[in-house]
């Protein structure tokens, strides 16, 4: 049986983060610098190792995305979950908000009527944001399928995806879009993902940037 540790309260997340390095190093796995914090935090939200395998990288995307929060640039969920677990508070202090319009009731009339998910609908609304836009996509694959369609139609280039969507159905085909595009990202490969998971990567971008209070 496992000992009990007994750890402040003040200190559950940095002993964590502790146990999660011991883990790694146990396993031989060496994180990229620049990438290890995000990697971390998610294997922290998830108490899942497999993260530090799966989790993708573009070219110089944790400078990109920290360089679009600096600049105010919105987040954009695709649930209210998600939403619910970013830091407001600390984004707001570069001059940003996170946006969810999933639940939205206009874009559900919206989406019946033209007979499309809401999350279509929510990431046209999204582009329509007056700053740049860092997508944070924990669950529909069917938002990150809109926002390629969209690119494919020369309507819009979102600016960052992070696209963690989660499941069984169009999953791994809607992220394989991205690894493929020109645009910036953090994706993780495979089914594995969840709102709690995109959340925790803009919290470690967020974090990084001294956000935090």
């Amino acid at each position: 049986m496992e000992k009990i540790e007994f750890v402040l309260p003040s200190e559950i997340e940095k002993r964590s983060f502790q146990i999660i390095e011991k883990e790694l190093t146990e396993r031989g796995i060496v994180l990229p610098e620049k990438q290890k914090m995000i990697t971390m935090r998610v294997i922290h939200a998830s108490a899942d190792f497999d993260y530090a395998e799966t989790m993708q990288y573009s070219c110089n995307a944790v400078e990109i995305a920290k360089n679009l929060i600096l600049s105010g640039a919105h987040i954009v969920t695709d649930t209210n979950m998600a939403k619910a677990g970013i830091n407001k508070k600390a984004l707001e202090k570069f001059g940003g908000q996170v946006h969810c319009f999933m639940a939205d009731e206009d874009v559900a009339e919206e989406a019946r009527l033209r007979q499309v998910t809401r999350a279509t609908v929510s990431m046209e609304r999204a582009a329509k944001l007056d700053k740049p836009v860092v997508f944070a996509l924990g669950n529909a694959p069917t938002a990150m399928i809109s926002l390629y369609e969209m690119m494919e139609k020369q309507q819009y280039v979102p600016p960052f995806v992070i696209g963690v969507p989660v499941g069984f159905v169009n999953v791994v085909a809607a992220k394989e879009l991205f690894l493929d595009s020109a645009v910036p990202y953090i994706i993780n490969k495979g089914r594995k993902g969840g709102s709690n998971i995109a959340a925790a990567i803009c919290n470690a971008l967020l974090y990084e940037l001294g956000g935090r209070s």
